[in-house]
């Protein structure tokens, strides 16, 4: 199945077929399956790739935002998130999550052979703003309040030299799906000049 987003390029899965659709208003909203997550834990665990994004080719240059939405009762570990898939060892996500604590946050996870896994900004609400970044072989991740002052997350490579697909992922290690729901979504080819000042 391919999906058509407004401003995007066409967009596929990457772990066989998902469950997403185009609300009444536009907004892309996936389902994830049940106990589905990517993980290459660092402690030595199974690795688990059983959640599929759905994206595009990233560009050597561009940025792709979007306001993240998770309503309703949450369990540990789902996350609304933007995705980077090269292969199983190597990709990175920035996640609107769940902790154990029962605190709705700005996650991370970059993989290089190993997840690197770090907690970020507690959320207040049911929504975030998430953005990631490509600066040639660089990468970047943003998160925001409101869509206009974005702030530093993180800056990290991918030690790939193939394509690396961008997209969209919604994941529920423990818990039975989650619907997360992706509106304002901007894909710009200008990253910006300072990756540290808000803009």
């Amino acid at each position: 199945m391919t999906l058509t987003v407004a401003g995007l390029p066409e967009l596929s899965w990457t772990h066989g077929e998902g469950d997403a659709s185009l609300d009444v208003d536009g907004a892309l909203v996936l389902r994830s399956a049940a106990g589905v997550d990517w993980t290459n834990d660092a402690l030595g665990g199974e690795p688990q790739h059983g959640a599929t994004s759905l994206g595009f080719a990233a560009p050597a240059e561009f940025t792709l935002s979007a306001r993240v939405t998770v309503a309703g009762s949450r369990t540990t570990f789902d996350a609304g998130a933007l995705a980077l898939w090269s292969d199983p060892d190597h990709w990175a996500k920035i996640c609107f999550e769940y902790s154990p604590q029962g605190e709705a946050m700005v996650v991370t996870v970059v993989t290089n052979g190993w997840s690197d896994d770090v907690n970020s900004t507690i959320v207040e609400g049911d929504s975030t703003h998430l953005r990631v970044t490509r600066i040639r072989a660089g990468w970047a991740f943003h998160s925001s309040d409101d869509g206009i002052d974005w702030r530093f997350v993180r800056q990290f490579r991918l030690e790939v030299d193939g394509p690396v697909q961008v997209g969209f992922l919604a994941q529920a290690p423990q818990g039975d799906t989650c619907e997360a729901r992706f509106d304002r979504i901007v894909l710009g080819d200008t990253p910006p000049a300072d990756l540290r000042d808000g803009s």
